[in-house]
């Protein structure tokens, strides 16, 4: 008998196990990622660190860095971060005011979080990409992060079913069958998946670093790239591996038809 209730203690200990291992994901969400003309100038973006689809929040410390690029040039807004909580762990926020035309292009690097379940630091390079005023120049550009995935699809202006492209870059080269979590920002709850397989969709990159997914339903999508980091980190004495990712927030829309 005692075998037993160990076997079953087991089991369900490997089901527990397993049932928690989500995805991880950087997250860096804006207000709104298509300004025209009528809308607000400002754009609140809010950044955490979470299994999004489950909404179960992590802790983010304050970021190494924080900022936007637009026509070219980047500007720090780490010093603008105020705490927020999201999905009741620490995040960020700051308020960014849209003064003229232009693709915006916020990014966060985080300190690296220390992961015991896969014995190894995480650090997602995150961004998301705001268009304002009918600017529509500049899209497709790259930030220079260690890691990023660069876009081959317009990342905003996007109905639900439509294919979102992009290349996965390491160190500025791309990533032959790069391998990339797909997660659905399930921020009211209302979406459920048919089995814990369907939580995170994975796919690869082709040979050129370049990989196609196309969106079933209407709201903010993840992508992240995952690739080994070419250092280590110390942690208890031992050198740790990191995992990079190249993370980047697409938001899709509805079909309207009056």
């Amino acid at each position: 008998m005692k075998n037993g209730i160990r076997i079953t203690s087991l089991l369900a200990f490997l089901l527990l196990v397993s049932s928690t291992a989500w995805a991880h994901f950087g997250m860096l969400i804006p207000s709104d990622n298509m300004v025209m003309q009528t809308d607000a100038r400002n754009v609140t973006l809010t950044a955490s660190f979470s299994h999004p689809f489950e909404m179960v929040g992590m802790e983010l410390e304050t970021p190494k860095a924080f900022g936007v690029a637009v026509n070219g040039k980047k500007a720090d807004l780490l010093g603008t971060l105020k705490p927020v909580q999201v999905m009741g762990h620490a995040a960020w926020q700051t308020d960014y005011a849209i003064k003229r035309p232009g693709v915006y292009m916020f990014f966060m690097e985080p300190k690296p979080y220390w992961e015991p379940a896969e014995d190894s630091f995480i650090i997602h390079y995150t961004k998301t990409v705001v268009t304002a005023f009918g600017d529509d120049e500049g899209w497709d550009g790259e930030l220079g992060l260690k890691t990023e995935i660069v876009p081959l699809s317009k990342p905003y202006g996007l109905y639900a079913g439509n294919v979102f492209q992009g290349i996965v870059k390491l160190n500025g080269q791309a990533v032959p069958y790069a391998e990339v979590e797909v997660e659905f920002y399930n921020k009211d709850k209302k979406a459920e998946a048919p089995t814990d397989y369907m939580v995170t969709q994975t796919l690869k990159a082709d040979a050129n670093g370049v990989f196609t997914y196309a969106a079933p339903r209407a709201g903010w999508w993840g992508f992240a790239a995952l690739n080994g980091a070419d250092f280590k980190i110390t942690h208890d004495g031992q050198e740790r591996d990191v995992e990079l990712g190249a993370v980047i927030w697409v938001k899709f829309e509805n079909w309207v038809q009056k």
